[in-house]
């Protein structure tokens, strides 16, 4: 009997060997994602996994493709990768993830696709709940995954509106009632961008209130915390508040010391949140390899001036003693997120990334008000209120992005939308470049870090916190997210005065086992899936 038994499992497994593959990748480097050292191999994926890892050049499969010595690694995953809805809308859009190697999002900041109230149709498409969209991705079907956020702005908004007031107690009521529906359907936690209007009328009690949700459910907090700069350690303390009042694991998008007074709290902020750790506390960040960040220019003036909404306070800028006032309140005030103050009161500092008058775009806001012949904050008043203006101001320097990548709690996002190169307006060169950028600059270049290193942090350092254990990482079994690239050619060539360009020395990337990047170029395939979050 046990001879019959050895012979049924030998048959079996000479069964498995004889199965071909869908794809097979031979002569890689493959680089695990789990920081472990590089190890030449073949990838054989069936059925959207990968099934075997080896020398494998013997085996049958539907299709090879031999990568000639190239890194095979773990599809990226983007921690704040924006909107998903983008996806739906212009699947091409989805060009600007899947060509840097981006082959999972993690959407959602204060602002988030559900849930939704009695709003017209966006697109033709009408939904209210995480489950009425979700089901509308999957129909559609779209390019690359994403891991869907609640917002916290967006349920304020839906709930209490656009007003500086705490909610009253039947209204937080409903706010956790909204989440816990969120949850319900699959996101995967509650994310808060405690910079801008709504978000940033919220009490702590009331983050933590609808955070206590999520901790039902075993999700996360996600912050764009309250202040980046001078208040850069109360944020994180009170982002650490939430997370232990609400017993939730908390992660900080885009962690950064904006202006140059603040750039050595950056060194403070990694050993805060290292004693954290060392506590017993999970929390982890993530950042984007640029020294320039992206916003609305109406940043540029303190929140409390949008409380009744943008509006109502925009037509005021038409009054030049509220010009003045303005202008006094941003030169000589700093209890609030002063952006003015962080590129160092220097206009030229500041450039227009994307406005309804094409031609400004990639100028200073100094060097469009000489053009225009006007007193440099005459032109910033005219440019916030003509609407849409987005600006990427020089507010952090390389040796905090070095200090960040050093970290090992330390993920990489784009913060950024997906964009199609062929439609869009303007864009942060995040948007194309970033993880293209820390392999080019950090690994190559500065030698900040290590390959294996990098991919760690791209991979399964984020699906590690996004609870995704069947991705980010090369083994078998895993899900068939895979990048391969050219370590010698890979570079970003997005840059701030050409933004919309798409990065090099990316060769094949595959979503759930199907190509999506195909020498180079997107094969507009809609493989990807919506990653909906367990209740443990």
């Amino acid at each position: 009997m046990r001879h019959l038994l050895i012979a049924f499992q030998l048959s079996l497994a000479a069964a498995a060997l004889a199965q071909p593959f869908d794809l097979l990748l031979t002569n890689g480097r493959v680089v695990d994602g789990m920081g472990n050292s590089w190890y030449r191999a073949g990838i054989g994926i069936r059925d959207g996994r990968i099934a075997s890892i080896g020398s494998l050049d013997a085996r049958q499969a539907s299709r090879t493709i031999d990568v000639q010595g190239q890194v095979i690694s773990p599809g990226f995953i983007d921690m704040m990768g924006g909107s998903s809805f983008p996806l739906l809308a212009d699947p091409a859009s989805g060009q600007s993830k899947l060509r840097q190697g981006i082959t999972t999002i993690f959407a959602g900041e204060g602002g988030s696709e559900a849930p939704r109230g009695e709003e017209p149709p966006r697109n033709g498409y009408q939904w209210r709940t995480f489950a009425e969209y979700f089901a509308i991705l999957e129909k559609k079907g779209i390019p690359l995954n994403v891991v869907h956020n609640v917002g916290a702005a967006q349920v304020r908004r839906l709930v209490v509106g656009v007003e500086d007031r705490p909610p009253t107690a039947s209204e937080l009521d409903r706010m956790r009632q909204l989440v816990d529906q969120a949850m319900r359907d699959g996101a995967a936690g509650l994310s808060t961008a405690l910079i801008y209007p709504p978000g940033t009328y919220a009490r702590t009690s009331e983050l933590v209130a609808m955070a206590e949700v999520v901790s039902r459910y075993g999700g996360i907090y996600s912050t764009h915390m309250r202040n980046e700069s001078g208040k850069l350690l109360e944020a994180i303390a009170e982002s650490m508040e939430i997370g232990a009042k609400a017993h939730v694991p908390v992660h900080i998008y885009h962690l950064k010391a904006a202006g140059q007074e603040n750039w050595p709290l950056m060194a403070r902020a990694i050993e805060k949140i290292q004693q954290a750790r060392d506590q017993g506390q999970d929390i982890t960040a993530d950042i984007y390899p640029y020294i320039r960040n992206g916003l609305g220019i109406s940043s540029f003036i303190h929140p409390r001036h949008f409380a009744a909404g943008e509006q109502a306070f925009l037509p005021k800028l038409s009054d030049s003693a509220v010009r003045t006032a303005l202008r006094r309140e941003i030169e000589t005030t700093s209890d609030w997120e002063n952006w003015y103050r962080h590129v160092g009161s220097d206009w030229d500092n500041v450039l227009v990334a994307q406005a309804n008058e094409k031609s400004i775009e990639g100028k200073s806001v100094a060097a469009i008000a000489k053009l225009r012949g006007q007193d440099v904050w005459s032109t910033f008043f005219d440019l916030v209120r003509a609407g849409g203006v987005s600006v990427n101001p020089k507010s952090m320097n390389e040796e905090q992005k070095h200090l960040a990548m050093r970290t090992p709690f330390v993920s990489i996002c784009t913060d950024s939308p997906p964009l199609n190169i062929e439609t869009a307006t303007g864009a942060h060169p995040r948007a194309f470049g970033s993880f293209p950028r820390v392999l080019a600059l950090y690994v190559s270049q500065d030698r900040v870090i290590g390959l294996e290193e990098a991919i760690r942090k791209m991979t399964s350092l984020a699906a590690n916190r996004l609870g995704l254990y069947d991705r980010g990482r090369i083994a078998p079994g895993m899900a068939a997210d895979l990048v391969v690239f050219d370590p010698a050619r890979i570079q970003d060539r997005a840059s701030f005065t050409n933004p919309l360009a798409f990065p090099e020395g990316i060769s094949h990337v595959l979503v759930n086992g199907a190509l999506a990047v195909e020498n180079g170029r997107g094969t507009m395939a809609l493989p990807g899936r919506v990653l909906r979050h367990s209740r443990p």
